[in-house]
């Protein structure tokens, strides 16, 4: 079962997993804050709500053949006539693919078929952005003849430095993107399709780790098992007030102890969202690839963690996704 659900997860699949086997639940967060005379900045009873709690966002970069980005010229009062890629918040019940396809008709005109996330970024406050490309499948490129409330015109543009955008920090973004495909055509190695999976969907913000190290007098690969209840890889909650580097270092303090040897996140395997109306589901479970740079035999997890040989073949796949971009990059704003 554990070598399935490793190789659900590195194929970007769902896995179905009790939330109530959390091993650092919000309520657990608070207590160690409390202990420390810091009085806890989210309640442990928080729950997401979207456009409440929680502020979800899809953005869509697509590059055509020739290196042109789709670009959206602003409709809202604020930045009208300024230029930015389209984008908009998921509403109510909406899942993460849905929301970028009816962002994306609804600014340029045109259909997108998602192919893959590029990135997730996030910040406090609960805010997160969902960085999607894909392929146009139909539709008409919106003119100025057909403005709107959702956007001026749309077009495709190749270099950004001819117009006025509405903000910088799509230059990076697109950036990637462009890299993206450069590589893809020279067959270069990089992360595969990843869409966000559908067929679970969360009530809490979670955080799951795939946590993995080499074993020196064998080269065997381990993965880090929790055992509360019944064995599964180690979850937390996210905590939206706080950065989520410190989420995840708060973690893996909880899991190996105060000196906690060098490690690494690389990015994220897979990311679960099933919003579905009215069923109190707007969370997400985001999984993240961690490896430590020391050899098993000096790590040494603390009381329900343990280490958990696996096969040849699934840790030869695991430690493939540990270069450079053969994850999907979590950025963290602040």
């Amino acid at each position: 079962m554990l070598e399935q659900n490793l190789s659900r997860l590195l194929s970007g699949q769902a896995i179905e997993e009790n939330e109530d086997l959390c091993d650092f639940t919000l309520a657990d967060q608070n207590e160690a804050f409390v202990a420390k005379g810091i009085v806890p900045s989210t309640p442990s009873d928080y729950t997401p709500v979207i456009n409440k709690t929680v502020t979800y966002i899809v953005m869509a970069v697509i590059i055509n053949n020739e290196g042109d980005v789709l670009m959206i010229q602003e409709a809202k009062s604020s930045c009208a006539g300024q230029w930015y890629l389209p984008a908009g918040r998921i509403d109510p019940g909406e899942n993460i693919e849905d929301a970028v396809k009816r962002e994306v008709l609804e600014e340029t005109g045109l259909e997108m078929e998602p192919t893959t996330l590029l990135m997730v970024e996030c910040a406090s406050k609960g805010w997160f952005r969902f960085v999607m490309t894909g392929l146009i499948v139909g539709g008409r490129l919106k003119t100025p003849a057909d403005a709107d409330a959702e956007s001026l015109q749309a077009k495709w543009i190749n270099d950004l430095g001819e117009v006025n955008l509405r903000g910088n920090d799509i230059n990076p973004i697109i950036e990637h993107a462009r890299t993206y495909y450069s590589q893809k055509q020279l067959e270069k190695p990089w992360h595969g399709p990843l869409l966000p999976a559908v067929s679970v969907s969360h009530r809490k913000l979670l955080l799951r780790l795939v946590v993995c190290s080499v074993q020196k007098s064998s080269n065997d690969v381990h993965v880090l098992l929790s055992e509360k209840t019944e064995a599964h890889f180690p979850f937390c909650e996210i905590n939206h007030n706080r950065n989520l580097h410190s989420v995840l270092r708060k973690f893996m303090m909880e899991i190996f102890g105060a000196d906690l040897p060098p490690h690494k996140p690389h990015g994220i395997l897979n990311v679960e969202h099933c919003s579905q109306p009215g069923d109190s589901t707007d969370g997400f479970c985001i999984t993240v690839l961690v490896s430590f740079k020391v050899p098993v035999e000096g790590i040494f997890p603390i009381d329900k963690y343990s280490w958990v040989v696996v096969g040849k073949e699934i840790g030869k796949a695991l430690l493939e996704r540990i270069p450079k971009n053969m994850t999907v990059p979590l950025h963290v704003i602040r």
